[in-house]
Parts: structure tokens; C-alpha cells; sequence
């Protein structure tokens, strides 16, 4: 490989990881927009959708799709169940409060997946196999066109439900304001619901599809839900294309630093780029006066 062809592969893997970081933040932006709060516990539903994954198709012997859609499944169930016990019922609260909740939340989750499943790792099944696939003298796997494939759907299915379908609108027009949106005979407390539900099955989808390739154990949510957060920041919360954008942003440049400077950075990059934009622009990257709400 001559270096064209090295930047060209980091290229190529820094999408591909940094589409994972997008799903991840918009999930983040979702819950942002109709609450005000960080949902700090967001990477743990990344962690859960793979070891979920992993444990039905494993330990319970089922197919892979069908593990798939159960896990995704469950770990919406969890999301709403975390809303309904920890956000719900404290109306009115200060969103520092609810921050920490969240950050709480991350803890227990993730102290219970370790007692499930231990601290050991596990991989995933690849969805079509392990035969490298060479693109313009760049080795990318199959699951890497699962990843912009499935993240390429994701995107469409978020912009069509939060523009064209009821339940998205009326998400929307609470996250401008909630006041109003009751006023109108929005149920509030239901699009909250939603929002945290949809968020949760977001990371999930999103721990599913890059654990086959970075492996999956209890604690790997925390740093993909961190660089996703990153993502989101960039975005300017918007949970639009400024997101996906920062996602990307934040994945090649972090695969370009690996690459050509030296791996030990690689998780750096992402922080430094946060730094950055909250101290030069807080409201991000490609955000124009007021952030354009999901």
C-alpha cells in the first residue's frame, strides 16, 4: 500500500465508525429536543443491543435477525422503563438533576450487564461473512456496508417519522415548545416516551451493527456513547444531517489520527474535537441562529 491508498482505508473506516457515532447522537438529540436534558445513560443501550444480540442468538440458540429484533426489542423496553421511573415522575425538575439521574442510570445499567454477562468479551457473527472485500486498493469487510447501509435507512426512517407521520410532528412541536404543544391537546408526557423509547432503540441498532467488528463487553457503551455525544454537539443537537455530519467528522478524523499519528491518540481526537467546538462554537458546526429542532 502506498499512502494514498493508507489514507484512502482510513478514510473508508473512519465513516464507517463515524456512522455508528451519528446513530448514536441522534439518539441524543432526539432525547435533547423533547427534554432539555443529556441522556447520559445513552450509551449503555448501545452496550445492550450487542450483548443482547449475543445472548439470544448464543446462549438461547436463535437465529440472528430474530435475535436482532428481540434485543432492539428489549432495549426500547428498557429506555421507556427508565423514562417512566426515573424522568417521569419529577416534574418540573431542574435539568442538572435529571442529567445526573442519567449519569446514575449509565451506572446501574451497566453494573447489572456486568453481572449478567461478566467483564469478559465477546464478538458477534458478522451478517455475511469475513471475506475482506478490496475497493480502490482499500480492504473494507461486508459488515461495513451493513453499517452504511443500515445507517443510510435510519436516517430516511428518522427524517420521514419526525416530518411526515403524526407521533413525529407532534415530537417536533413539542421540542419548540411544550407549553403550547399542550395547549393544542399534545400529550407532553407520551412524546417524552417516545423520545427516550426511540433513542433507546437507536443505540441499540447502533451497538448491533459495529459489534461484530469491535467486539461487545459491559463497558464498551461509555466511550461510544461519549464520541456520539461529541457527534451530536457538532450537529448543534439538531438530530438532523448536522449530526450524521458531525458523526462523520469525528470518525475519519479520529481514523486519520490513529492512522497517521499514532493509535494511542485515537480516543483523544474525538474529546479534542469537543473541546474545540464548545469553547469556538458552542451551537456547532452547522447550526444557523436558532438549532432546527429533529
Amino acid at each position: 500500500m502506498d499512502l494514498s491508498e493508507d489514507i484512502l482505508q482510513y478514510i473508508l473506516s473512519g465513516l464507517s465508525t463515524g456512522a455508528i457515532y451519528a446513530v448514536i447522537g441522534l439518539g441524543f438529540a432526539i432525547i435533547y429536543n423533547s427534554t432539555s436534558i443529556i441522556n447520559f445513560a445513552q450509551g449503555e443501550f448501545v452496550m445492550l443491543g450487542g450483548m443482547l444480540t449475543l445472548f439470544f442468538h448464543v446462549t438461547l440458540f436463535l437465529s440472528l435477525p430474530f435475535s436482532i429484533f428481540l434485543a432492539v426489542l428489549v432495549a426500547t423496553a428498557v429506555g421507556a422503563l427508565f423514562e417512566r421511573l426515573a424522568i417521569s415522575p419529577l416534574k418540573n425538575a431542574d435539568p442538572l438533576i435529571l442529567v445526573i439521574i442519567t449519569i446514575g442510570g449509565s451506572i446501574l445499567i451497566r453494573g447489572i450487564a456486568m453481572l449478567l454477562w461478566g467483564k469478559d468479551t465477546y464478538v458477534l457473527p458478522m451478517f455475511s461473512g469475513d471475506e475482506p472485500i478490496v475497493l480502490w486498493g482499500a480492504t473494507l469487510m461486508p459488515q461495513n456496508f451493513w453499517i452504511f447501509g443500515i445507517t443510510l435507512i435510519i436516517i430516511v426512517a428518522n427524517r420521514l417519522f419526525f416530518h411526515h407521520s403524526i407521533i413525529g410532528k407532534a415530537m417536533r412541536a413539542c421540542s419548540f415548545n411544550r407549553v403550547a404543544s399542550s395547549l393544542v391537546g399534545i400529550n407532553v408526557k407520551h412524546t417524552v416516551l417516545f423520545s427516550f423509547a426511540i433513542s433507546s432503540a437507536l443505540g441499540a441498532a447502533a451497538g448491533i451493527i459495529i459489534a461484530p467488528l469491535t467486539m461487545t463487553s459491559y463497558d464498551v457503551g461509555i466511550m461510544l456513547g461519549l464520541k456520539g455525544f461529541c457527534a451530536a454537539i457538532i450537529g448543534g443537537m439538531s438530530g438532523g444531517i448536522g449530526t450524521v455530519a458531525g458523526g462523520l467528522i469525528v470518525g475519519v478524523l479520529e481514523s486519520l489520527g490513529a492512522g497517521l499519528i499514532s493509535s494511542g491518540y485515537k480516543d483523544a481526537i474525538a474529546f479534542i474535537i469537543l473541546l474545540l467546538i464548545l469553547f469556538l462554537r458552542p451551537q456547532g458546526l452547522f447550526v444557523k441562529g436558532d438549532t432546527e429542532r429533529v
